[in-house]
């Protein structure tokens, strides 16, 4: 048996689901409240006996370590560490059994360390009236805040974490590797001193290292420190505050990015929680496409000057990309928001829902810094904006805003393309590799359009029969790929058992899931029915194909010589009569 399987019977979909979302027995199954929308009537549907779970408003699906993947923001991998802790189950073991030999840092022993660790500094903060008062005076954090964020103080004295740590029991190798000592004098001491301790955590709220904030008064040191890169903290990685904010990012269907640790915080405190940061303005892929699984609508607060421009632009790029709609919200008398929520949160919650589109207030502040009278203007202004625009993955948005460019300077739109065309060294253009990535939050549209592939292909699993009688229907009309797989099954081997299907390790959720959809929307139904039911949705998913293969070939008749214009109108022709012969054979299912 390996992990996965140890882990799933040791644990019960209904047990790990309802640790997120209240469940009631319904029948032989559990419904709930979708956790991905805001319902009033429960569509959220768990099988124990399949062991599958299915959201009919989101049309998603899948077994309990899919569903923690969504709702923690987890690769497949980090789904099953969470999982295994749960269960009691010692991954090392199985990855001692097979091919590989891990021999690096023993990581649950670094979060114990960093647990600790965190301890220590909140007792200590607790007992040094300095620090105390910058958090509760000047930062205006309550007590409860404190607490929750786990904010800690360092001691000044050199080594009193790594003395606490060693009585402990743990190794001055395990304290280093935990990113919390550091060489200094000729002698090992602690790497935080006498600073506000701000831990950071992971999706799942393990500390896996520290911010330290200066003290005010204090002119020694740069104003923060962090924890150098280990095993457990990569910067490039981290989103601080989103073990806080998941529920209230997918609540609202967006987030927002700010610079720093303790604006979080007090956004937090002021009521918004769908408030993260990264370190500084170092926007990352990694950052984005983490950010991603919980939302494709990601709102950055960056300073206005030039180093938040700059990164700004970074963002825009890596977003188009990644298909993400990147907004920003311009802080306006605050010098950042925690200064802003200190005077009106209610601003600071306006401000939020008043953000401007990434590329048009990129423009927009371009502008006032350039005089685009004047050729040097222009030239500055177009080197500026010219790469971003050139870097957009959509043709339609490329061109928008190489012409609204193009009228803001007053010069054709052709001056504009010929500097797009120049080489690199003279232009600063730079092409992007393509990035493809799967949303987690689909347009409506999309949505729909699945939900009649699932719905269509689960009366075909049950009544095989219809597999048959629905022989108009092909595999380039479904969008996805298990879809795909199961309709070719059905096309191949007509009489293909639902044992038999269940058996095939790369669809065996999928028809689970398809199985758990008929029983809730057709069980008990007529026969006539079903067929009536199955006739209406291959129309449906008909009619979405024609319309697609038609607006491919509008595209085409614009640039088709003669003979390639006939054989487009016969296939739209073509395309015509099966839509139509299909609503003569639905109206007498």
């Amino acid at each position: 048996m390996d992990a996965i399987e140890e882990v799933k019977n040791r644990l019960s979909i209904e047990d790990v689901i309802g640790e997120y979302i209240q469940l009631k027995r319904a029948g032989r199954n559990f419904r709930g409240l979708s956790p991905f929308n805001s319902e009033k009537t429960p569509s959220f549907i768990v099988s124990p006996e399949k062991q599958i779970w299915h959201d009919f408003s989101s049309n998603k699906g899948g077994n309990m370590f899919s569903f923690v993947m969504e709702m923690e923001g987890l690769d497949f991998k980090g789904a099953l560490e969470l999982l295994a802790r749960k269960a009691g189950v010692d991954l090392e073991q199985y990855r001692k059994l097979g091919k590989h030999n891990f021999n690096g840092p023993d990581k649950e022993r670094l979060y114990i360390v960093l647990e600790a660790a965190a301890k220590f500094y909140q007792v200590q903060l607790n007992g040094n009236k300095a620090a105390l008062d910058y958090a509760r005076e000047q930062r205006k954090f309550t007590k409860e805040t404190i607490i929750e964020w786990k904010l800690g103080y360092s001691p000044n004295t050199g080594n009193a974490l790594i003395g606490y740590l060693q009585k402990k029991g743990f190794s001055d190798q395990e304290i280093k590797l935990a990113g919390l000592s550091t060489y200094r004098a000729g002698r090992t001491s602690d790497i935080f001193r006498g600073r506000l301790m701000i831990p950071l955590q992971d999706p799942q709220g393990r500390v896996i290292g520290f911010t330290a904030r200066q003290l005010s008064g204090d002119d020694y040191g740069p104003k923060y420190i962090n924890t150098p890169q280990t095993v457990l903290y990569d910067k490039s990685r981290h989103v601080y505050g989103l073990h806080l904010a998941k529920s209230a990012i997918r609540q609202s269907s967006y987030v927002v990015i700010c610079e720093g640790n303790l604006d979080v915080i007090s956004s937090h405190q002021a009521g918004v929680g769908q408030v993260v940061a990264t370190a500084g303005t170092a926007l990352t892929e990694a950052h984005l496409k983490i950010l991603m699984r919980f939302s494709g609508d990601i709102r950055l607060c960056f300073d206005g000057d030039k180093a938040g421009m700059n990164a700004t632009m970074r963002a825009v790029i890596i977003a188009s990309k990644l298909h993400i709609s990147l907004n920003i919200i311009d802080i306006k008398d605050a010098k950042d928001p925690d200064e802003l929520i200190k005077k009106d949160p209610d601003i600071w919650r306006e401000m939020i829902e008043n953000y401007t589109y990434a590329i048009d207030w990129l423009i927009k502040r371009n502008e006032q810094l350039f005089d685009l009278k004047t050729a040097e203007g222009k030239r500055h202004f177009t080197d500026e904006l010219l790469p971003l625009v050139n870097s957009l993955d959509d043709p339609v948005e490329k061109d928008h805003y190489n012409t609204l460019i193009a009228n803001k300077l007053n010069i054709s739109k052709t001056a504009i393309e010929a500097k797009i065309s120049l080489p690199i060294n003279q232009a600063g253009i730079i092409s992007k590799r393509k990035i493809k990535a799967d949303l987690t939050i689909l347009p409506k549209e999309q949505i729909e359009i699945a939900k009649v592939e699932d719905h269509l292909l689960c009366l075909m699993l049950k009544n095989p029969e219809l597999r048959d009688q629905l022989n108009s229907l092909s595999v380039d009309m479904l969008s996805r790929d298990q879809p795909i797989e199961l309709l070719s099954l059905f096309k191949q081997k007509p009489q293909i058992s639902e044992a038999e299907l269940n058996r095939l390790d790369s669809i065996a959720d999928y028809v689970k899931i398809e199985s758990l959809q008929y029983e809730e929307l057709y069980q008990g139904l007529e026969h006539s029915e079903l067929i009536y039911e199955a006739a209406r949705l291959q129309v449906r998913l008909i009619e979405q194909y024609v319309k697609n293969q038609k607006l491919n070939i509008a595209k085409q008749l614009s640039q088709a010589d003669d003979k390639t214009i006939e054989n487009l109108l016969e296939q739209a022709r073509r395309l015509d009569e099966l839509l139509r012969n299909n609503l003569e054979e639905s109206k007498y299912a």
